[in-house]
C-alpha cells in the first residue's frame, strides 16, 4: 500500500525552518502537500529552502524571524494568511544550545552569565510562547490546528551540563500541557518532541568528537545517532490528521536512550 500526502490543505509556518531539523520538516510537509511558510535568521539558506520547494512543485516562502521579537511575530503570521490564506499547523523550530561563545565549552551554574541564561529562555521558550500565541486566533478561524513544539529529551531528565537549555526545553514540555488544555476546546491540537542526539549541521562537529561522540553513540541503544528526517517523520505525523484525538503528549525520538 502507498501512503499519499497526508497534509493537503494544511499551511505550516516553521520557524528555526532554514536548517537541521526545521529544514527537513518543511520539505517533508511540502512533500505532503502542506504550503510552508519558512522562517529563520538564517537568511541564505532559508530563501534557497524555500526555491527548492517551489521548484520541485510544492509551495513556500521564506521570511526572516527573531522569534524574541512579538512585532515580527504579528508580521510573520499576517505574511503567512496572505500568502496562503489560513493557518493550521506551526511548528516552533528555533532553538540554540548553551556554550561558552568564545571557547564553545558547556558552562556549569556557577560560570554562566544572566546574559547567556535569558538568551537561551528567550529563544527557546519565549519564541515557543509568542510563536503560540498569535497562531491561536488564525487556527480557530480555521477551524483547529496542530502545534508542534520542539523541546528535548532533556526537557524530561537533566544532565551534568546545559542548566539554561534544560530549563528551556522543561519549560516548553511543561507550556505544551497548559496550552493543549487551553485550546482543546478550539480542536487546536498542542504536542512537544523530544528529539535525542541528532545530526545535523550544529551538532556534528561535536558528535563527531570521538570522546563525547562516542559517549553518546555507546548510550543510544539503536546503535546510531539520529538524522533530521528522523524528527521530521515524528513531526509529520503531528501535523497530520491521524493525531486528531492527541494532545498534550510527548513524543520522544531518541533511539532508545531514555528507556535505560
Amino acid at each position: 500500500m502507498t501512503v499519499g500526502p497526508r497534509l493537503e490543505g494544511k499551511v505550516a509556518l516553521l520557524s528555526g525552518g532554514a536548517s537541521g531539523i526545521g529544514a527537513e520538516t518543511a520539505r517533508l510537509f511540502a512533500e505532503h502537500g502542506a504550503a510552508v511558510a519558512i522562517t529563520d535568521v538564517n537568511d541564505a539558506d532559508g530563501a534557497a529552502l524555500a526555491d527548492e520547494i517551489n521548484a520541485a512543485g510544492g509551495r513556500a516562502f521564506y521570511r526572516r524571524l527573531d522569534v524574541t521579537q512579538e512585532a515580527e511575530w504579528e508580521a510573520t503570521v499576517a505574511a503567512t494568511l496572505e500568502a496562503f490564506g489560513s493557518l493550521t499547523v506551526l511548528g516552533n523550530f528555533a532553538g540554540i544550545g548553551e556554550r561558552d561563545p568564545e571557547t564553545g565549552k558547556l558552562v556549569k551554574i556557577h560560570e554562566a552569565s544572566l546574559a547567556e541564561w535569558n538568551r537561551v529562555m528567550d529563544i527557546n521558550m519565549t519564541g515557543t510562547f509568542l510563536g503560540t500565541k498569535h497562531a491561536i486566533q488564525p487556527m480557530r478561524d480555521a477551524g483547529g490546528g496542530s502545534i508542534i513544539n520542539i523541546s528535548s529529551m532533556y526537557g524530561i531528565v537533566g544532565s551534568t551540563y546545559g542548566a539554561a537549555y534544560h530549563a528551556s526545553k522543561g519549560a516548553v514540555r511543561t507550556f505544551t500541557k497548559g496550552a493543549a488544555l487551553q485550546y482543546a476546546p478550539d480542536q487546536i491540537r498542542v504536542n512537544s518532541v523530544h528529539p535525542g542526539f541528532v545530526m545535523t549541521p550544529l551538532t556534528e562537529d561535536l558528535l563527531n568528537n570521538p570522546k563525547i561522540g562516542g559517549d553518546r553513540l555507546g548510550k543510544t541503544p539503536l546503535g546510531r545517532f539520529g538524522t533530521a528526517r528522523d524528527i521530521a517523520n515524528g513531526c509529520l505525523y503531528l501535523a497530520s490528521d491521524e493525531t486528531a484525538w492527541m494532545t498534550g503528549s510527548e513524543l520522544v525520538i531518541d533511539g532508545g536512550w531514555m528507556a535505560e
